[in-house]
C-alpha cells in the first residue's frame, strides 16, 4: 500500500486542531437543548385532570375565564382551575397574553394570601412558561420578582414550582436571564440548593443549567462578577458537595430517584466549566472526593441511565482540559480503568472517553507513561479502531499519536498487543482522513515492522 506522507500534518499542528476540534465539541454540546423545558413531577396534572383536558377552545372560552378570574367572582378558583387546563393548548396561550393586563391580574393572584388560589395561578404561570413561543414566554417577565421572592418561603413543593417556571422562562429569552441576574438568582440559587429537599434542589440545577447553557453565558453570566459572585456566595462548592454527597447514597446502594438530580447538577457544572474560560472557578473541584463521586457515577448509573454517565464524562472532559493537577489526580485515584471499561459503548459515550483520554495524554511524557502502562488500554483503543464510526476512530487516532510521540516504548507495547494488525486493517477504512491518519502512524512508528 502506497503511502502519503506529505498529507499529514506534524504533531503539534495535529494537537492544535484537536484542541479546536475539541473545543467546538463543547460547545456545541453546551448548547445543546438550550430551549429544553420542563413540566415538574408530582405538580402535574393528575390523571382525572388529563381526561377532561380541552382538545380545542375559542377566544370567547378564554375571555370568559379570564374575566372570571379579573372580577374577583365566588368561582374564582374553579376558573384558575379551568384555564390551568387549557393554557396547554398553544392557541390558548396566545389569546389570554393578548388581553390587556392579563398577566397582571395573573400576577396577582400568584401573590394572594389564599394558597390554594396562589397555587392555581402559579400552575398557570407553569403553563405559559412551558410554551415553545418565545413570545408568551417574554410577556412573563413582570412575574420572575414574585417568583424569586417566593424561593425563599417555607412551602417545598410552591419554591419548586417557582423555580421550574423559572427555568422555563430563562431557557430561550435572554432579557429573562439578564433580569434574573439583576435581581439576584445567583444569590437565590445558592440557598435553594442547600435545602433538604431533593425535589427543591434538582429544580435549583435545573434553573442553574438553564442560565449556564445560555449562548450569552461566557460572556455575560460566567465572567466578572457573576462568577466570583457563584464562588463567593458558596453555589459551587454546594453543587460539588452535593455530587459528592450523592455519590455516597449511590454507593451505598441506594438509588431511587438520584439520577433525576445527579443530571442536571452536573451538567450545569460541565456548562459552567466550558464557559469559563478565564478559568475563575476551577480551583473549587479540586476535590478528590468529587473525583470519587464521579467514579461511582459512571460504574453505577451506566445500564440504567447512560444519560447520568455522558454528563459525568462531559463535566471530567472539560474539568481535565489543559488541567494538569486534575489529570495528575485522574490518574492517582486510578480511574483510567474506569474509563476503559467504557470504551465500548456508543451514544456518545466512547467518543467523551477518547476526549478525557486524549486530555491526559496531551500534558505529556508522565501522563502517556502512565496511560500506557494502565492494563487493557491498547485492547480497548484496537476495539474502536475497529469501528465503522469515522469519528470515534479519528479520536483513536490522536490518542495513540499522542502516546507514541511522547513515549516510545508505547510503540512496542501496542505492537506486542497485535495493534499493528489492527492499525493495518484501519488502512481499508471508507473514511479517507482515517486512512490518511493510519498510514501515518504507521509510517512514523512501525514502518520497519511492515509486513
Amino acid at each position: 500500500m502506497i503511502r502519503n506522507r506529505n498529507r499529514v500534518c506534524g504533531v503539534e499542528e495535529i494537537k492544535a486542531k484537536r484542541r479546536q476540534h475539541e473545543w467546538a465539541l463543547r460547545k456545541a454540546r453546551k448548547e445543546k437543548q438550550l430551549v429544553s423545558k420542563r413540566l415538574p413531577r408530582g405538580l402535574q396534572d393528575d390523571g382525572e385532570d388529563l381526561e377532561i383536558r380541552e382538545t380545542s377552545v375559542t377566544r370567547e372560552e378564554v375571555l370568559q375565564l379570564y374575566q372570571r378570574i379579573q372580577h374577583g367572582s365566588d368561582d374564582r378558583l374553579t376558573a384558575l382551575r379551568s384555564l390551568r387546563r387549557v393554557l396547554h393548548l398553544k392557541e390558548a396561550q396566545q389569546i389570554f397574553v393578548r388581553f390587556e393586563n392579563s398577566i397582571r391580574v395573573l400576577n396577582g393572584l400568584f401573590t394572594s394570601n389564599l394558597a390554594s388560589v396562589q397555587l392555581e395561578a402559579a400552575q398557570c404561570l407553569l403553563e405559559l412558561s412551558h410554551s415553545d413561543d418565545p413570545s408568551v414566554s417574554l410577556v412573563c417577565l413582570p412575574a420572575t420578582p414574585y417568583l424569586l421572592t417566593y424561593l425563599s418561603g417555607q412551602s417545598a413543593t410552591f419554591t419548586e414550582l417557582c423555580l421550574y417556571i423559572l427555568g422555563n422562562l430563562a431557557a430561550e429569552n435572554e432579557a429573562v436571564r439578564s433580569q434574573l441576574l439583576l435581581q439576584g438568582v445567583i444569590q437565590a440559587l445558592s440557598v435553594c440548593l442547600q435545602s433538604p429537599h431533593g425535589a427543591v434542589v434538582e429544580a435549583t440545577a435545573y434553573l442553574l443549567s438553564q442560565m449556564l447553557q445560555a449562548k450569552e453565558a461566557g460572556e455575560k453570566i460566567i465572567l466578572g462578577i457573576n462568577s466570583e459572585c457563584m464562588i463567593s456566595q458558596g453555589l459551587i462548592s454546594q453543587a460539588v458537595k452535593l455530587l459528592i454527597a450523592l455519590g455516597r447514597t449511590v454507593d451505598s446502594g441506594t438509588t431511587d430517584g438520584v439520577e433525576l438530580l445527579i443530571y442536571p447538577v452536573a451538567r450545569c457544572l460541565g456548562n459552567l466549566i466550558a464557559s469559563d474560560e478565564r478559568q475563575w472557578c476551577r480551583s473549587q473541584f479540586h476535590d478528590g472526593d468529587l473525583l470519587q463521586a464521579l467514579s461511582v457515577f459512571l460504574r453505577g448509573c451506566l445500564q440504567s441511565w447512560p444519560f447520568v454517565t455522558r454528563e459525568c464524562l462531559w463535566l471530567l472532559n472539560n474539568l481535565s482540559a489543559g488541567d494538569r493537577q486534575f489529570c495528575s489526580a485522574i490518574l492517582y485515584h486510578n480511574l483510567v480503568p474506569v474509563f476503559l471499561q467504557l470504551i465500548p459503548f456508543s451514544g456518545g459515550i466512547n467518543t467523551l472517553v477518547l476526549m478525557l483520554l486524549g486530555n491526559v495524554a496531551e500534558l505529556g511524557l508522565e501522563y502517556c507513561e502512565n496511560l500506557q502502562q494502565q492494563k487493557g488500554l491498547f485492547p480497548a483503543l484496537c476495539t474502536t479502531l475497529s469501528t465503522a464510526d469515522p469519528e470515534v476512530a479519528r479520536m483513536t487516532l490522536e490518542v495513540l499519536n499522542l502516546i507514541f510521540s511522547y513515549c516510545q516504548q508505547a510503540c512496542a507495547r501496542f505492537a506486542n498487543q497485535n495493534g499493528i494488525l489492527a492499525l493495518e486493517m484501519v488502512q481499508y477504512h471508507s473514511n479517507d482522513e482515517v486512512r490518511v491518519r493510519a498510514n501515518f502512524l504507521m509510517d512514523r512508528y512501525f514502518a520497519d515492522k511492515d509486513v
